[in-house]
């Protein structure tokens, strides 16, 4: 029996486009497997390369989940036997446009009951993200069956200017000569071939259970304490800045607050925090640590 998947994905820089193209590359080779790929698109479609104002600008909406209109689109089937979505957080949430295409009636019919896979390509923080997308796949009644995040790999401050490099230039190149390419590497793109022949076993198989430990065996998933301390951390203060910006007449001004905020409490809070914690608090915390990192790393709702 044929099996059809669907894979729907937001891209701005084409990275998520290369990423999914990897993904299916193995699957659209085997027999008896159909694949068909959609690329959303918002009806404003946001911009890239992005100025400051304007990223910065996306914030509120982003954490708080409002949706916008996308191009109305329409699958070959009614149905599928997979489907794999392709994301990027934005300021901890899912990208604007893929929040809005879980909220779509449409995407919900055609996700009800059917398996879902996500892969997420960001700087280094997709948790918070990922567990909105879950609690929006649970609403749905689409059970989520694996998770693949795609991670900057290199330091946490040469990966933030390179990505803000990236973002406001549209050049994926080392900047001065000197800091690594930003985004993820090619390497770990050209990998993503192998997430698909895994993903292809289970499938013909219409068995899930397992697959996405052996995702993370594979490398799929990599929890890094510190950045799972403050992310989760900072999920929660983002939440608080979105609503007061969304409510006040000042969007402008909070914005900038807002901005500088991230790079006082990423350069000088975050080093004080993570220290404080590594002295007093997670030598005591092990067993708890591990917990959530097996969570984190799995599929199962909260």
């Amino acid at each position: 029996m044929s099996k059809k998947i669907l894979a729907l994905y937001y891209t701005q820089s084409g990275q998520m486009e290369d990423i999914i193209h990897r993904l299916v590359g193995p699957l659209e080779s085997s027999p008896g497997i159909t694949v068909e790929k959609i690329r959303i698109q918002p009806v404003s479609p946001f911009p890239f390369p992005w100025t400051t104002p304007v990223f910065f600008d996306v914030m509120p909406e982003s954490v708080d989940g409002i949706p916008v209109a996308l191009e109305p689109f329409t699958c070959n089937e009614s149905g599928y036997d997979l489907i794999i979505i392709g994301y990027q957080p934005w300021f901890l949430s899912p990208s604007i446009p893929v929040n809005s295409l879980l909220q779509l009636p449409y995407f919900k019919n055609l996700a009800r009951n059917t398996p879902v896979i996500t892969i997420s390509g960001c700087r280094n923080m997709w948790i918070n993200a990922q567990e909105k997308i879950k609690r929006k796949l649970a609403e749905a009644d689409a059970p989520l069956v694996g998770n693949i995040a795609l991670v900057d790999r290199h330091n946490n401050y040469a990966s933030l200017v390179t990505i803000f490099y990236w973002m406001l230039t549209g050049k994926k190149d080392r900047k001065w000569g000197v800091f690594p390419k930003p985004g993820v590497s090619d390497e770990d793109i050209a990998n993503c071939s192998r997430y698909g022949e895994t993903i292809g076993e289970y499938l013909r198989k219409n068995e899930w259970n397992g697959l996405q430990p052996e995702l993370v065996q594979q490398g799929a998933v990599n929890i890094i304490y510190s950045l799972m301390f403050i992310e989760r951390k900072a999920g929660r203060i983002f939440s608080i800045w979105s609503k007061i910006i969304r409510k006040s007449k000042k969007r402008t001004v909070l914005l900038v607050a807002f901005k500088y905020y991230i790079l006082i409490a990423l350069f000088v809070a975050a080093p004080i925090i993570l220290t404080v914690d590594a002295l007093f608090f997670r030598p005591f915390l092990g067993k708890r640590v591990k917990k959530q990192k097996q969570y984190y790393s799995g599929v199962a709702p909260e």
